[in-house]
């Protein structure tokens, strides 16, 4: 592997990264030191940097959908819009929000609509229209824990997904305000026994990718799901909604309930569920955050960082239909080895330099992929 390019511009820890999908090569990082930087791969230094915490440290970041020359930042318990054309020594926002009660780990904004979601430490998730500035509705009693990943379903005009350190995977129609089902990792790793040879770790769930709006025909209305005992899940939504409502069909006798929770895979092996673990090549601790390649055929890899320090690089395309390939060497494609644990990282669409890795340290990383 060859050396990476080495971002320089933060004087904290980097936190979080995101890559402009209508300028390739322009990527943005947060930092604890309260700062966005913003880099163009073709040139050599930081071209700019927003100093909007006053050392508040950034927890997530994402591009307003239509319009990239805004961005929402949080940090604490408020989400700021911001221009980056409004150069100045200050860096007023546009728009800040204070909805949240609880310390914000994610944000994300839905492709087609005016929605903004932000997770928050207290297990809420707060649905922000930012066209009309005011809070649509409060997603609570889903999390029993932290709330530590969000992400909207683009196929879907009302409905978001989010994670939590209760090890539990919901999804909502957030126009009701309620879960339309909830997958309990922690239940499933335990009828499994743990992971042999991984870590005893639970399944919190640390962070959830779904595939863009131009990749859904493709790859399919699937989610990617990062979990702390080193698995990276991928599920099938549609097929886990379709299963909740078969079940919910069914008039329960008495004295028994239905689950919401997740059922054995083996009970609906038409379900594609991919377990992508320590057996395969996997990671041997907490997963931290997972996304879809954005370079050449766009989905076709899914990247997975950890705590055990790499970058797993999945060809999950070589899967089979009806479960994971017999070849660990099959589906990992390639595996990363670093020198700190993975904070975050994203992909950019062009040839080289197209994985973005924040680790604990205040350099952001840049490697080349194939």
């Amino acid at each position: 592997m060859t050396e990476p390019r080495r971002l320089r511009g933060h004087k904290a820890t980097a936190t979080c990264c995101i890559a402009s999908r209508d300028r390739p090569g322009l990527v943005a990082t947060a930092a604890e030191d309260g700062c966005i930087c913003w880099f163009d791969m073709r040139c050599k230094d930081v071209l700019f940097v927003m100093d909007i915490g006053n050392y508040n440290a950034i927890s997530s970041l994402c591009f307003k959908p239509g319009s990239e020359d805004k961005v929402y930042a949080s940090f604490g318990n408020e989400v700021k819009c911001l221009d980056i054309h409004m150069a100045s020594s200050s860096w007023k926002p546009l728009e800040t929000y204070n909805y949240n009660k609880d310390e914000i780990n994610q944000i994300a904004c839905h492709s087609k609509s005016s929605f903004l979601a932000a997770a928050d430490d207290g297990g809420d998730v707060k649905i922000i229209d930012v066209h009309q500035h005011c809070l649509y509705k409060t997603l609570r009693s889903g999390h029993s824990s932290i709330c530590s990943a969000v992400q909207f379903l683009p196929w879907k005009p009302w409905e978001v997904i989010t994670g939590g350190l209760d090890s539990k995977l919901v999804m909502w129609d957030f126009s009701k305000g309620r879960p339309q089902k909830i997958v309990d990792f922690g239940k499933s790793s335990a009828r499994d026994g743990g992971q042999m040879g991984q870590c005893l770790n639970p399944a919190f769930v640390h962070a959830l990718a779904v595939p863009e709006a131009d990749m859904v025909d493709k790859l399919g209305k699937i989610c990617v799901v990062a979990r702390g005992d080193g698995v990276v899940d991928i599920i099938n939504i549609e097929s886990e909604l379709a299963a909740n409502k078969s079940k919910s069909s069914v008039k329960p006798k008495k004295g028994t309930k239905l689950m919401s929770e997740s059922s054995d895979p083996q009970d609906h092996p038409h379900e594609r569920k991919l377990h992508l673990d320590h057996s395969l090549g996997g990671h041997t601790s907490a997963v931290s955050c997972v996304a879809f390649s954005m370079f050449g055929e766009k989905g076709k890899f899914i990247i997975s960082g950890g705590n055990d320090k790499s970058v797993k690089v999945w060809d999950w395309s070589k899967s089979s239909e009806t479960g994971q390939s017999s070849s660990s060497q099959d589906i990992l494609s390639s595996n990363f080895n670093l020198n700190r644990k993975v904070n975050w990282l994203c992909t950019t669409q062009t040839a080289a330099e197209n994985l973005v890795v924040c680790d604990t340290s205040k350099v952001v990383k840049v490697y080349t992929i194939m």
